[in-house]
């Protein structure tokens, strides 16, 4: 498989530690309808799949990158666009938005800030569970406007969704951060870290973590303030997307 998801996590990665230690001015994108470029929706959809089986959210339907894709197969370097790692259902992801689902008083009434939004499946689930306020984040402006058709595709008005790099920015009070997926790298974890606790003991903001266990996880300091909530079986082809990763789990912040 030439695109293939340790592509992908290394890509992806590089960019995202990139962007944050370069200082440059990220697009930020409050998304509607009527701004999706023609073209690359177009795009978009002739080169992904709607679809909402092998994951633990049948409930939510995303437009991904599948085995019946042409990039999923195609050389890298012949996508047009930022590396789409938007385009898979991450397993850190998919069990945060299985636990909003299943617990929607978690996010009832609230506001809520999905960091790292990719998909935007957890902001989705939350919007599905009752949030009254959404902000989704993600530094890649195209997965902006993934976000936008996988609400449409779940009958949904798009939230605002906001294309910078929000570690560098203030913001204002939410009742709720989820973030999935975000422990992939030390120097990140490290930054994520101290970003969740100061803005914890401002804000006494509740914040839930998505994540299958991988090692930058399992062994930072993090994890010595969490709270272990949930934890899921992964369907077959999400394991086998994923070297093999069995389960995943959802964590609160405790600082």
């Amino acid at each position: 498989m030439a695109f293939s998801l340790g592509w992908k996590t290394s890509r992806s990665q590089w960019r995202f530690l990139q962007a944050m230690s370069s200082g440059l001015p990220l697009f930020p994108w409050r998304t509607v309808g009527s701004c999706l470029d023609p073209e690359m929706k177009a795009y978009l959809e002739e080169n992904t799949e709607v679809t909402s089986s092998g994951s633990l959210t049948p409930e939510i339907q995303l437009r991904l990158l599948t085995p019946r894709c042409k990039f999923w197969w195609e050389r890298a370097d012949l996508w047009p666009y930022s590396d789409p790692y938007w385009a898979i259902y991450w397993p850190g992801g998919q069990a945060l938005s299985r636990y909003l689902l299943d617990n929607p008083d978690v996010v009832r009434g609230k506001s809520v800030l999905d960091l790292g939004s990719g998909c935007g499946a957890a902001a989705i689930a939350a919007k599905m569970s009752g949030a009254s306020k959404i902000l989704a984040n993600d530094i890649d402006p195209i997965a902006g406007m993934a976000i936008t058709l996988n609400c449409k595709l779940n009958g949904l008005n798009p939230f605002p969704i906001l294309t910078e790099n929000i570690l560098n920015t203030q913001q204002g009070k939410f009742d709720v951060i989820v973030l999935g997926d975000m422990f992939y790298d030390e120097d990140l974890a490290d930054s994520l870290h101290l970003w969740l606790e100061n803005y914890f003991w401002t804000h006494r903001t509740r914040v839930l973590i998505g994540d299958p266990g991988r090692p930058q996880f399992s062994a930072h300091s993090i994890r010595r303030r969490l709270h272990h909530l949930e934890e899921y079986t992964l369907p077959e082809p999400t394991q086998q997307d994923n070297n093999g990763l069995t389960t995943s789990a959802v964590w609160e912040f405790h600082p």
